[in-house]
């Protein structure tokens, strides 16, 4: 590995580059790497064998998925089928095996296409997760007791979503050249492996790693194809080409946006139009299903409606989240075209998904998994990541004690309501923290670790190093720096290319 360059100005290289260490660089991930041996010396043999980075971390990622399905084992072996509270006492409850006879896969119905019984005519998800979930029970042998067809089937779906885990540790890992190992901090993370496996998002959340990989590698349209497939199988990547216009305004990378919201579109109609053309009522379920569902768990409104004597109606919820995610937004763009250096993708990215979270009317637990490869390239310090999961865990531990008490009958075991709304507000206030600093550190741009580093925005392809064409307010000035900053920092805009040079 190559020194700091001791001349003034050096050009940042992309062939050989220079890997970041966390081991030196963050205290929290020395302390960590005592339990391996020590923190990574600059002598050692990277890249001479099989045991690459990549590797490495895709197998840690498949290791924490194993054993995030060993958590659910007690539910396996019976709890999602005997027992009303068991599942949730155990807080190993998915949906997967409920959905398998509950959406018809089991009676051979085609997904959007034949009615189903009781209240859900429809199944209720996007097309693609549609198709995931019709695939795994192809993969599903019809033989055998309801039970054992439901145990198969989320066998198989967790090979699939195995399969999903391994894609997004390996992308986010690739994303960011010169810090292959924050991907650790995906393959490590507790909340990703305790919620992998509890519905289907990590069929989107590894589309959408993927996408970022291709943005990172200046290839807009297959970021835009792989980001459309991803919101055709859950609809919150599409918040990502919001961040992406308004960066691409401030650099002027118009062509660019519009080959990737071109490719975005495109692949989503590719997926969806022949069931919105065969089957409209089965494919517009997922969208009426989600404007009609009432305040769920999770969110800053349940704790509303559980506390006010008459709760908002869900018109009206609907309407009030909408204004706060607007403002939200505006406040993004805001940031975005006023901070003192144009701030990186991967953080306008977290801070966008993060906010549809916080002002949404429900937060199931594995909405989690959304945000953590973004928190990962947004924020990849140890410290702030292990805070933000540990309110995660808490809150996934609490939902389902919340549950149990409620149907365990006067046997009341687990948390009462006013525990579950503490485990609501732990929740927020986990995100929200790691939303500041993340602003923090775009108003402030020495305190990101990613541009202590030496470089610009390593996620943001051709926005890497380019030149602002247009800027609002403090933009217009000089970036601030701290007065007693000593590392490198990136000046960009010169042939569009990141030059690392050391600070004065």
């Amino acid at each position: 590995m190559c020194g700091m360059p001791s001349a003034e100005t050096t050009r940042a290289s992309v062939d050989e580059p220079d890997l970041v260490r966390p081991t030196k660089e963050d205290p929290v991930a020395a302390t960590g790497s005592e339990l391996f041996g020590g923190p990574l010396g600059r002598r050692a043999l990277l890249g001479t064998s099989w045991w690459t980075p990549v590797r490495i971390i895709a197998l840690v990622a498949i290791g924490m998925f194993a054993l995030g399905m060993v958590q659910k084992l007690p539910c396996y072996d019976g709890a999602w089928f005997f027992g009303a509270s068991s599942q949730y006492t155990h807080a190993c409850y998915s949906d997967i095996p409920h959905l398998y006879q509950g959406r018809g896969f089991a009676d051979g119905l085609v997904p959007y296409f034949d009615k189903l019984e009781g209240d859900m005519e429809y199944l209720e998800y996007p097309v693609l997760t549609g198709v995931f979930m019709e695939v795994a029970s192809w993969l599903t042998p019809g033989s055998g007791s309801i039970q054992d067809q439901e145990q198969v089937y989320w066998m198989v779906n967790a090979g699939m979503l195995m399969a999903c885990a391994a894609v997004i540790a390996v992308c986010v890992t690739r994303t960011h050249r010169r810090r292959p190992w924050d991907g650790l901090l995906v393959a490590l993370a507790p909340a990703f492996a305790l919620t992998a496996t509890i519905n289907w998002d990590l069929l989107a959340v590894a589309l959408t790693a993927a996408a970022m990989l291709m943005w990172a590698r200046s290839r807009p349209l297959a970021f835009g194809v792989l980001l459309g497939l991803a919101t055709a199988a859950k609809l919150y990547p599409a918040l990502l080409l919001g961040p992406l216009l308004v960066l691409c305004w401030r650099a002027g990378r118009w062509r660019e946006f519009g080959t990737a919201l071109l490719g975005a579109v495109g692949s989503w109609l590719v997926v969806n139009l022949p069931v919105m053309l065969l089957a409209p009522e089965g494919w517009s379920k997922f969208y009426t299903f989600s404007q009609e569902r009432g305040v769920d768990f999770g969110s800053f409104w349940l704790i509303l409606s559980q506390r006010m004597e008459t709760p908002f109606d869900t018109d009206t919820v609907n309407t009030f989240a909408t204004v706060l995610m607007l403002i939200s937004c505006v406040g993004v763009a805001a940031l975005a075209l006023t901070a003192p250096r144009r701030p990186r993708f991967a953080q306008l990215a977290f801070l966008i998904v993060a906010a549809f979270i916080l002002t949404n009317k429900v937060y199931s637990p594995q909405y989690v998994l959304w945000l953590v490869p973004l928190a990962v390239l947004a924020r990849p310090k140890w410290r702030d990541f292990l805070i933000w999961q540990a309110c995660e865990v808490a809150y996934f531990l609490g939902i389902w004690m919340y549950l149990a008490y409620t149907t365990s009958g006067d046997a009341h075991k687990g948390l009462p309501q006013e525990g579950y709304q503490l485990a609501i507000a732990v929740h927020l206030l986990g995100t929200l923290y790691l939303c500041a600093v993340i602003v923090r550190d775009i108003l402030m741009p020495e305190r990101d670790v990613v541009r202590r580093s030496g470089d610009d925005d390593p996620s943001g392809g051709v926005l890497d190093g380019a030149q602002d064409v247009f800027v609002l307010g403090a933009a217009a000035h000089p970036p601030r720096h701290a007065a007693h900053f000593d590392g490198p920092y990136v000046e960009w805009g010169a042939d569009d290319e990141p030059t690392k040079r050391l600070s004065p």
